[in-house]
Formats: C-alpha cells, structure tokens, sequence
C-alpha cells in the first residue's frame, strides 16, 4: 500500500468516524427531547387530573378566589371523598383547596411549580362557622404540596352561559360561581428546565409567552388547554 492510498484510508476512516459520532448525538438527543415530553406529559396528566377532580366537586363561595393572571391562583371549597382526608381530621365531605404558583429550590436551582394546599373538613366548618372563609386560601409554608414541577405558567378563564346558552366570560361580580373554567398549563421539559436557574430566568420566559403565545425559543415546551367543570353544572 503506498503512502496516498494509505492517507486515502484514513481520510475515510475519519469521515465514517464523524458521521457515526454525529448520528449518535443526534440519537441522544432524540432521546432526550422525547423522554422531556413524556416528564412533561406525565406531570400535566397527574396535575390536570387533580385539578379536575377538585373542580368537578366545588362550591362557589363569595370569598372564592379566582384569579386570571399568567400565575392563576384558585381557592374553593370542594366536595371530597373520605379517603381524601385523614380520619383524625374528617368530619364531612366539605374541604378547602387551594392552588397557586411557588418557586421552590431544589439543589442549586430554583423550579417553578403549581402547589395545591388542603383543609380538611375540621379545618373548614371550624372557620366556616367563624366566618373567616378567606383565611382557608392562605399559603402554608412547608404544609402546601407540589401539584406539578417546571410549570412556565398556570392561567384560567372562569366561563358561563348567558340566556341564550352562549359561553361568556364570567364576571366575578356574580353571586352565582362559573359554569367551567379554561385550564391552560405550559410547562418547561427537562432541557430547558435545566437553564432556567432563577426565579427571574422563569419570569422572563412566561412573559415572553405572554406577548406572543406562538413563540417557543427554545421548541422545549408542552402547552395543556382544557375546559373543566366548576361544580355540578352541566358537562361543558
């Protein structure tokens, strides 16, 4: 084999060499985009469904709190099976719950989840009878759960019927609670949760979404829309 052939050879070589390594970056990083999405679709299943859940027992109270910012918060009392609560603290079905959007850090970064707090039914008809209904929605820190991890952003659009049976937007000076709400949930997957190391990275992505819900600058993000019922009103 002369020198040329030889230097011909290895030229080859290299060539299949980075053509095999790049295959199996593209490979890991298939990987990793689809394994962040199943993350993702796995925290807004479990998230959407207690949600669903919460909702579909409500009952609408003056001091309800619904709130329609891109950091929705929720507080209602709502109907709750026994083995939702502990025996010590279950005198009814009647619970409190509450959901709003906490950044938490965890090791040395921050994630923005959805937290859920509970009252138990004691807890509720005590300060039910005091009058002090608002006081159910207060955060409890250290007591409140993690509902959902890497959460950009949790909004909600209270909805009803008008007398022709239409969907309107409800409004907040009615006694009557709304009929649904709009559930919409944005969450970061695992790629782009990794960067986002402060509370004012997850600020800047969530407003960014804001102005152009179109936009995904990093194509690392699972949106979630859907209506849910508020209370026993009819199926949406």
């Amino acid at each position: 084999m002369t020198l040329i052939e030889l230097m011909v050879s290895m030229a080859v070589g290299l060539l299949l060499l980075l053509l095999a390594a790049a295959i199996l970056r593209s490979s890991g990083e298939g990987y990793q985009h689809i394994n962040g999405s199943i993350e993702s679709d796995r925290e807004a299943r479990n998230s959407i469904s207690q949600l669903t859940s919460d909702l579909s027992g409500a009952s609408f109270h003056k001091d309800s709190i619904i709130e329609t910012s891109p950091s929705s918060r929720l507080g209602f009392l709502s109907l709750q099976p026994a083995d939702a609560q502990s025996v010590a603290r279950r005198i009814g079905d009647l619970c409190a719950i509450h959901y709003y959007m906490k950044d938490l850090t965890i090791g040395d970064k921050t994630v923005r989840c959805l937290m859920r707090g509970f009252r138990e039914s004691a807890d509720t008809f005590s300060v039910l009878s005091e009058g002090r209904v608002a006081s159910l929605f207060a955060k409890r820190e250290n007591q409140d759960e993690a509902a959902a991890f890497g959460v950009i952003s949790f909004k909600v659009r209270p909805r009803s019927r008008d007398v022709n049976g239409s969907w309107i937007d409800w409004q907040n000076r009615s006694s009557v609670g709304p009929e649904r709400l709009d559930v919409k949930l944005i969450f970061a997957r695992r790629g782009l949760a990794s960067r986002l190391k402060q509370s004012r990275d997850w600020d800047r992505i969530a407003e960014l979404l804001e102005k152009d819900p179109t936009a995904n600058p990093h194509q690392d993000i699972e949106v979630y829309e859907t209506p849910m019922r508020f209370g026993n009103h009819a199926t949406p």
